[in-house]
């Protein structure tokens, strides 16, 4: 990093100071995801953000190397005691945290100690391949819903510390759950709403005491940037109302599990690609090729999509997972749903909604895989197969070998090896962070070996 952008970084956080002092800030936290997908923060008083703007603030690389359990993995290139990074925030997203009075947010890239970018950070990476895809012409608009369980903060006399109390006991989708959920939805919409967060829709879900809330299409580094800052947002309005928030893949072991599903469309000079063609469902030959590209790796990606053990109990057939490599139209059961939108606003609002992967993923790093396997799509002008119109699940075995659908890996060491043998997606990520990423999730694999559904579930429940 030169002298120069050091400068200009220090610049703009002297010009914030003012609004953020009338906003009550007293301090600004720095937060970035590790390779396990868990979000870990350093913080700074007001007063020392333009110094943190300008030469970041230390943070041991260490951290690539954590597990769930906060235990470190020997890894061939993370795990290390020895060395240092710089957290350096990201102020253009520099955000008042609604539901933290006293607090605000800015997302951080990591550098070394002379100024270059880690070649393990996930931020960054991301940003090189948005840079990649616009060189090409194109540009990708993406959101990642958030799903979560409310739990009771105050458990109830005779149960298990950590255990998952449901703060809610209506019916899926029920009116009984929102009407029992609503002063905490109103403080919730309200925060994401002052913080600048689009809301699109916010609905209980279907497990034991789940919310969703969509949000709008953004590029994909903002779209990681947000689904961070949202959830960082309903732990803080959680806490506030005596809630905890879970993210985890499977909260109850049985359960339905929380998805991270992203939503996903490729453009090119205001037109959206996956709309407007002679392709299947409207595709044009770009989008289609996109979408066959992610279709093509997303055994590999599951390594980084659903990078959990307990990603594997919530991927399984017929529970709207997407535990088959098929695509369909409006398919729920599809790991790649084609959404058209309805007649009318299909040019804006068609897109691919990727269903097999969860919010244990680091958001970069999953974005980034997505991106890398559709850009390969169009690279070799890959073509879709015809989309599959049932539950993969319902056929028999010969009927899915009949029609050429195969299952998704089923564990993460499947996962983690299907991952080793794609060239794509490892060449994106690069020697090192292909390594880490293999070894943490060997790592999680070895810590969890033997456990029972139930074990799992406790030890990642309050994890992500």
């Amino acid at each position: 990093m030169r002298q120069e952008e050091r400068d200009r970084r220090r610049a703009q956080a002297e010009r914030s100071l003012d609004g953020l002092r009338e906003a009550g800030v007293v301090g600004v936290v720095l937060p970035w995801v590790d390779t396990g997908g868990v979000t870990r923060v350093k913080s700074v008083p007001l007063q020392r953000l333009p110094a943190a703007a300008a030469w970041g603030v230390g943070m041991s690389p260490v951290f690539d190397a954590f597990l769930f359990d906060d235990s470190i993995v020997a890894g061939r290139f993370a795990g290390s005691a020895v060395g240092d990074l710089r957290l350096h925030p990201d102020l253009d997203r520099l955000t008042v945290l609604a539901a933290q009075p006293g607090w605000a947010w800015a997302p951080v890239d990591r550098y070394d100690q002379d100024g270059r970018p880690h070649v393990q950070d996930s931020r960054l990476l991301l940003r090189r391949l948005v840079d990649e895809l616009a060189a090409d012409g194109l540009t990708a608009r993406t959101a990642v819903e958030v799903e979560w369980a409310l739990g009771l903060a105050d458990l109830p006399e005779g149960s298990e510390a950590g255990a998952f109390v449901p703060a809610l006991t209506g019916p899926a989708y029920g009116m009984t759950r929102h009407v029992e959920v609503s002063d905490y939805a109103r403080d919730l919409l309200t925060a994401l709403t002052a913080e600048g967060v689009g809301v699109e829709q916010f609905h209980p879900e279907y497990a034991a005491g789940q919310l969703e809330v969509s949000v709008a299409a953004e590029d994909p580094v903002a779209a990681a940037d947000t689904s961070v800052l949202v959830r960082h947002t309903i732990r803080a309005v959680s806490a506030r109302h005596r809630f905890r928030a879970s993210f985890s893949p499977k909260v109850l072991a049985e359960g339905v599990g929380n998805g991270g599903h992203v939503h996903l469309s490729l453009w090119r000079d205001g037109a959206n690609l996956m709309s407007g063609g002679d392709g299947p469902a409207g595709l044009t030959p770009d989008g289609e090729a996109f979408v066959a590209g992610l279709l093509a790796h997303l055994p590999g990606l599951l390594a980084v999509g659903a990078p959990t053990v307990a990603s594997y109990l919530r991927l399984v057939p017929s529970h709207w997972a997407g535990a088959f490599a098929v695509w369909g139209l409006e398919n729920r059961e599809a790991a790649l749903r084609f959404v058209t939108g309805p007649a009318g606003s299909r040019q804006s609002a068609a897109n691919v909604e990727v269903k097999c992967v969860d919010e244990a993923a680091n958001p970069y790093l999953l974005l980034a895989g997505l991106l890398a396997a559709g850009r390969a799509g169009l690279a070799s002008g890959a073509r879709l197969p015809d989309p599959v119109e049932v539950d993969p699940g319902s056929l028999t075995d010969e009927g899915r070998r009949a029609a050429g659908i195969r299952a998704l890996p089923s564990s993460l060491e499947e996962a983690v090896r299907a991952f080793e043998a794609d060239d794509v997606l490892t060449g994106a990520y690069g020697e090192e962070l292909s390594a880490t990423i293999a070894d943490v999730r060997r790592g999680e694999v070895a810590a969890l070996v033997g456990c029972s559904p139930e074990e799992v579930a406790t030890a990642l429940r309050w994890v992500h």
